[in-house]
Formats: C-alpha cells, sequence, structure tokens
C-alpha cells in the first residue's frame, strides 16, 4: 500500500525538505523583501507605494492564486511534479535580478524598476501556483500527529539561515561598489533558491489510489460553493483567518512608531528585529511540538492572544524599552501563522478534498492580507497610531475567542485510514 511507503520514507522525507527550506530561507535573507530589495529599488525609484508593493508580494503572491489550481491538485495522484515545475520558476528569477542589477550602470532607471517587477511577479505568482500542491505533498508524505512539529522545525531552520544570510548582505552591500553589491546578493539568492530546489527534487511521493482522482474529476467551481455551504466550522475558521490577517499587521507598524514617537535609532532598529526572528526561530519547533500534543486549534488561539498582547504593549508603551517585549512576543505569535495555522488548514475535509480546503483557506484571506495594513497606515496618519493599535488588538482578542470557543477540532477519518502507516512508523523507530 503506498501508505506504508509513505511510512518508510518518512525520516528521508522530513530531512529532505527541512534542507529545502534551510536553501530557500538564505536565498531569501540574501534577497530579502523586508531589506535587500526595498534598498534595491530605492536606488532607482522615489515611489514609496512601488515599494511598499513590493514588500508584500512575496505574501500575496503565495496567497491569491492557490484557488485557481485547487481542483486540478485534487485530480493528481502525485503532487510532486507539479511543485517541482513551478516553484523553478519561483527560483531562477533570482538570476535575473542579479543581471538586472549589473545593467544599472547602462539602463535607465524606469527599466530597472520594471524588469524588477516584472522578475518578483514571476517568483511571486509561481510560488503561489505551486503552493497548493506543495501543501498537499506535505500534507500526504507527514503523518498527521507529526506535521505541525516538520513545519515548526523547517520554519525555525529557514528563519536562523535566513537571519545569517541578511547579516552577510550586509557585509557584501557594505563592502562591494556598486552595481557588485546588489549583484552578488541576487546571485547568491539564486544559488541558495537551487541548491533549495535540488534537496526538494529527494523528496519521494508514492502515487496514491486511483480512485481518488476520479472522484476529483467531478469537481468544479461550484465545489468551492457548497464546501463554504455545508461546513460551517471551516466557514468560523475562514473568519479567525480574516481577522488574525488584521490582529497580525499590528507588527508592520511597530518600527515606524517607535522612531516618531521615541526617537529610536537605526541600531535599535536592528537589534529589535533580531529580537523577533530570534523568537519566532526557537518559537516555530517549540509551538510545533506543543500543537502536535495539545492541539493545533489551541495553540493557534494562543498566538492570536500573544499578538493581542504584544500590541497592548505597543498600545501603552510609555517608554521604548516595552518594544522589546512587543517584539519578542510578536515572534513567538508568527511562529503559529504558518505552521500551525497551515497544520489545521490540513484537518479539514477528506484527503480528495483536501487541496479545496487549502486553496480557499489561502486566497480568500489574501485580499485582507493586502488592505489591512493600506487601511491601517490609513488610521494611523488620521487619527493616530494608537487606533491601529486599538484595532488589532480586538481583532486579536475576536480570534482568540473565535477559535477557542467556536471553531472546532474537525477529527475527520481520513478515507483511506493510515493504520498500516502508523504500526510502521511504531516498528521502524522513526519518531
Amino acid at each position: 500500500m503506498w501508505q506504508s511507503e509513505i511510512a518508510r520514507n518518512v525520516r528521508h522525507n522530513f530531512t529532505v525538505n527541512v534542507l529545502d527550506a534551510a536553501f530557500f530561507g538564505s536565498a531569501l535573507g540574501f534577497a530579502s523583501f523586508v531589506t535587500v530589495i526595498p534598498l534595491f529599488l530605492n536606488s532607482v525609484t522615489d515611489s514609496t507605494l512601488l515599494i511598499g508593493l513590493v514588500a508584500s508580494m512575496h505574501t500575496i503572491g503565495w496567497q491569491l492564486p492557490q484557488m485557481l489550481t485547487s481542483n486540478y491538485v485534487a485530480r493528481l495522484r502525485r503532487y510532486k511534479r507539479m511543485v517541482m515545475f513551478m516553484t523553478l520558476h519561483e527560483r531562477w528569477p533570482f538570476f535575473g535580478l542579479a543581471l538586472v542589477a549589473l545593467l544599472v550602470p547602462i539602463a535607465s532607471p524606469g527599466v530597472i524598476a520594471a524588469l524588477t517587477i516584472i522578475l518578483l511577479t514571476i517568483h511571486a505568482l509561481s510560488g503561489g501556483l505551486a503552493a497548493t500542491a506543495w501543501q498537499s505533498m506535505i500534507g500526504k508524505i507527514m503523518p498527521r500527529e507529526r506535521r505541525a512539529t516538520f513545519f515548526g522545525i523547517q520554519s525555525g531552520v529557514a528563519n536562523m539561515m535566513a537571519a545569517g544570510a541578511a547579516l552577510l548582505a550586509g557585509i557584501l552591500l557594505d563592502k562591494l561598489p556598486s552595481p557588485w553589491d546588489f549583484a552578488a546578493c541576487f546571485g547568491l539568492a539564486g544559488i541558495g533558491m537551487m541548491i533549495s530546489l535540488a534537496f526538494l527534487s529527494k523528496t519521494r511521493e508514492p502515487a496514491h489510489d486511483a480512485e481518488q482522482s476520479e472522484e476529483a474529476k467531478q469537481f468544479g467551481w461550484r465545489k468551492f460553493g457548497e464546501i463554504l455551504k455545508r461546513d460551517g466550522n471551516f466557514r468560523w475558521f475562514l473568519v479567525a483567518r480574516v481577522l488574525s490577517q488584521i490582529a497580525w499587521m499590528s507588527v508592520s507598524f511597530y518600527t515606524i512608531y517607535a522612531v516618531r514617537h521615541f526617537g529610536m535609532g537605526a541600531e535599535t532598529a536592528g537589534v529589535l528585529t533580531s529580537v523577533l526572528l530570534l523568537s519566532q526561530t526557537v518559537a516555530s519547533p517549540l509551538l510545533g511540538w506543543v500543537g502536535d500534543r495539545w492541539g493545533h486549534r489551541v495553540v493557534y488561539a494562543m498566538g492570536a492572544l500573544l499578538i493581542t498582547v504584544s500590541a497592548a504593549l505597543a498600545f501603552f508603551a510609555p517608554e521604548l524599552g516595552w518594544f522589546y517585549v512587543a517584539f519578542g512576543l510578536a515572534g513567538f505569535s508568527n511562529a503559529t501563522v504558518w505552521g500551525i495555522a497551515m497544520t489545521f488548514t490540513l484537518e479539514f475535509g477528506t484527503d480528495v478534498e483536501k487541496p479545496l480546503y487549502i486553496g480557499l483557506a489561502n486566497t480568500l484571506i489574501a485580499p485582507v492580507g493586502l488592505f489591512a495594513p493600506v487601511i491601517g497606515g490609513a488610521m494611523a496618519d488620521s487619527f493616530g497610531f494608537q487606533s491601529t493599535f486599538l484595532v488589532c488588538i480586538v481583532a486579536g482578542l475576536l480570534t482568540a475567542a473565535l477559535l477557542y470557543f467556536v471553531v472546532k477540532d474537525p477529527h475527520r477519518k481520513e478515507k483511506t485510514e493510515q493504520v498500516p502507516a502508523k504500526l510502521a512508523l511504531e516498528d521502524s523507530g522513526v519518531w
């Protein structure tokens, strides 16, 4: 049976996919959407709107296209081939960015900015088009009772490598002359992406039962509506995710608020960023392990409470020192946004419907993720940052309440029973 083959390869798949994340993280450290890419664009354009859009493009590109591929993914017996094809186009644009950086001395700023946006759009959308298949593949090859631990360790390793690569990127930008500084960062990002791809290609995924794919052939766009209509528990989960997008936007305004109101310098800003990354790196595997034992819903609710407390600290802060705690709590909270939320999403629906649930859970919240920071920024400009933080506090409390009191653990029985796989895992001593 294909479940037994998966059980035999759990350790191998765990290793290669964590290594995939490690080098993917290092690549995003060298070409950070928070620092390196905005700095590069700032050298060729004065458009704050353009720079801000690029900073959010990575997340929006990941979320928005997932429903578009869900029906197709549900019909596949193996997900890996689609993952490899789409993620290739997520990775090569960094080599393109290196070439674009070298063109800076001879091309107009408008051409450089346009080429950069095109390449980053290809990167972001390709990641989103690969996302549903990738999550379905991970949900298939990782035991249900260990998924959050896997996502936690994967995220922690990726963040650690990203932090180290970001430090090296800073040194390169400081020491190398232009345009070789940005070209080196983007080139190293491309190399990291390709090493990551090599490890991902080593994933061992057997074909699952043909009956599952045959059932999926009946799916269409109406199936999304049917799921939303019949699964009230999932609807409440979507509401909680929408509210969480609003709650977590508070972190986006901590730095600028601290600069404007407490005169925070660049050195302190760097320390606070390190606090955020370090706490997230530590929290990801820890909360993943806790989630696999206490329940992913409970830990996700805990994350909502942590971001609520973090925003409250920013709201009431009488002096800059409070932000060390606010950033630390935000890092712990952010650890639940990736691994815990993704793991809990994989609990909904039957095996054959899983790609549809994944698509719905990500695409439907994408507009909120795009517009919430814009509205939050407008509120801060008009009424002060406290108004934005207050909205985030209320949204965080509502998110926690919904997850704890309204949303239920699906406790679904998978269509293909995994008893043989569990027995094989116990016998092999993988966990």
